[in-house]
């Protein structure tokens, strides 16, 4: 599907206002003046209105950010792992409001890491690995994409190969020649044209050795990332990998006057790492060093928010200082108080609407399919407000379920349902194909996943019917409501606890998130598809 394709709603940006759920087996409609009457839905944001912002930047599953500055604008993308259209790309002029643009890839090519999107000569690139079979699969490369126009259409996916690698880093080297560098401290030149390799990788790196008693992951050498400031070269690197322990992830950076080395390491190493899990962020790394359009520079990253690894790696923005030496330093301390602005103006409200009613004739931006087949956008129709989607496989693990991201501790969704007969539909909280929780029905029977798991383990055909879901997530406390006519609501006799639905348990490197899919032979009709935050 073309990137014009995808429309990009209508942002609803407010306050949280709670609803409260009373006790026993029904439960009114909200009325005329509720928050799903008025449409009201919260997203966490930055900009505090009075000359200060307080991280995370861009709350919800964000991870690797990747910044380029163009001008007086910021474009950035991100990893995307099993979620298409993926590459998702984001504009910004303040480096803290983000209006989004559409994704710059809907052909799915793996799992998508850590990508890098860079303007050289007026053109636009994203270099990205990508991994088959899923974030553990064996198999992987890396791709590059280009645009001429930010907002495309983007080219198809090029692969370039160094499959041993991951994480390329796009720089221009003294001789004007292009380069990446890769995971591991290598790096290899680049055609000119961007879209191939020149020669084998050559090591040039050894990275920073942090002391031994510390408690990391791994040393995981990754995510180089190339500046070039007053006559020397800049690689800003990740090490002590991504997840595991709280104060694993961590930023390093080593400079040198040609891009050929040799890299001299900073004095200030780590510049940015979670020194106790006591601190807001754990696991914060991974960054992309930005220069402003003021003197000030920054750096955009990566982590967990303390004691929510279900909402995935949050985008953390902090300014950084330069010394006279030539060396940087952090300076936004454990990133658990407000920050005083980027320079530059607003581009609008930030964010977008997690709602949707369907009245579009494309996807929302806001969606994205969970690892899907080439031809799965075929599943799709659009018409009278109504997403129709066709039946695949025969539960949420082989369905490709449709997923948004949250970026709140406490939230609710509701989505109405017309089941057509022999097609099941349900509403989810999706982590994998392996790991989800929520209910689904056949229009008869209603059917529990759990833990990944279904019971009763199959649901037969139905006669279909109509089935609205109401799924609330209060701090990983799961509490599912059911109706039938959209006004008599029913608890769900059974609630989940999902705070290990994350990462370290089930790995995959994504998030938990809200979801609905259609399984079986028939069509599954979603109406009116509704988010909100909970205070």
């Amino acid at each position: 599907m073309p990137l014009s394709k995808l429309r990009v709603p209508v942002l609803v940006v407010a306050c949280a206002i709670g609803l409260s759920i009373a006790g026993g087996a029904a439960v009114a409609q909200p009325g005329a003046d509720s928050p799903w009457a008025r449409g009201i839905e919260h997203q966490r944001k930055a900009d505090l209105g009075n000359g200060t912002f307080l991280n995370p930047v861009f709350a919800g599953d964000r991870p690797d950010p990747s910044v380029v500055k163009d001008g007086d604008d910021y474009y950035m993308t991100m990893s995307s792992f099993d979620a298409y259209p993926g590459l998702p790309i984001w504009h910004s002029r303040d480096l803290v409001n983000w209006q989004p643009l559409g994704h710059a890839i809907t052909q799915n090519v793996g799992s998508i890491w850590a990508p890098d999107i860079v303007k050289h000569e007026g053109r636009y690139y994203i270099y990205f690995p990508a991994r088959t079979g899923g974030t553990e699969g064996n198999e992987r490369s890396n791709y590059v994409v280009w645009a001429d126009d930010i907002r495309g259409p983007w080219s198809a996916p090029v692969n370039v190969g160094l499959g041993r690698y991951i994480d390329p880093g796009h720089a221009v080297g003294e001789d004007g020649k292009r380069y990446l560098f890769l995971s591991g401290g290598d790096y290899v030149q680049l055609s000119d044209d961007g879209l191939s390799v020149i020669g084998e990788p050559r090591h040039v790196y050894d990275g920073w050795q942090y002391p031994e008693h510390w408690d990391v992951e791994a040393y995981a050498q990754e995510g180089p990332k190339i500046n070039f400031r007053d006559g020397w070269y800049y690689m800003t690197t990740a090490v002590g990998g991504t997840a595991g322990p709280p104060t694993g992830h961590m930023v390093i950076t080593a400079r040198s006057r040609s891009i050929h080395g040799p890299w001299e390491n900073s004095p200030h190493n780590p510049i940015v790492r979670t020194v106790t899990r006591d601190e807001p962020w754990w696991s914060r790394g991974h960054a992309t060093v930005i220069e402003g359009i003021d003197d000030r520079w920054w750096m955009i990253y990566h982590g967990y928010e303390n004691g929510y690894w279900t909402l995935g790696r949050q985008a953390l923005l902090e300014p950084i200082e330069w010394t006279d030496d030539g060396w940087y330093v952090s300076k936004g301390g454990d990133l658990g108080q407000p920050l005083e602005m980027p320079a530059g103006e607003s581009v609008g409200e930030h964010g977008m609407a997690l709602s949707d009613d369907f009245t579009g004739d494309s996807l929302g931006h806001q969606w994205s399919f969970f690892d899907p087949d080439q031809n799965e956008y075929e599943r799709l129709g659009f018409g009278d407000g109504v997403l129709s989607l066709q039946g695949k496989g025969s539960s949420p693990k082989d369905s490709s379920p449709l997923t948004v991201i949250a970026g709140d501790k406490a939230y609710q969704f509701e989505v109405q349902m017309e089941i057509e007969p022999g097609a099941q539909g349900g509403a989810l909280l999706f982590y994998n194909e392996r790991l989800y929780a929520g209910v689904g029905s056949n229009g008869d029977r209603q059917v529990m996943h759990r833990y990944g798991l279904e019971r009763p383990t199959t649901l037969a055909p139905g006669s279909g019917g109509t089935l609205w879901l109401r799924v609330t997530n209060n701090r990983h406390i799961v509490t599912i409501h059911t109706s039938h006519d959209g006004q008599a609501w029913e608890k769900y006799p059974v609630q989940m606890e999902v705070s290990g639905y994350h990462h370290n348990v089930a790995g995959g490197f994504h998030a938990l998130k809200p979801a609905i899919y259609a399984a079986g032979e028939g069509k599954v009709h979603f109406r009116n598809f509704r988010y909100r935050a909970l205070d």
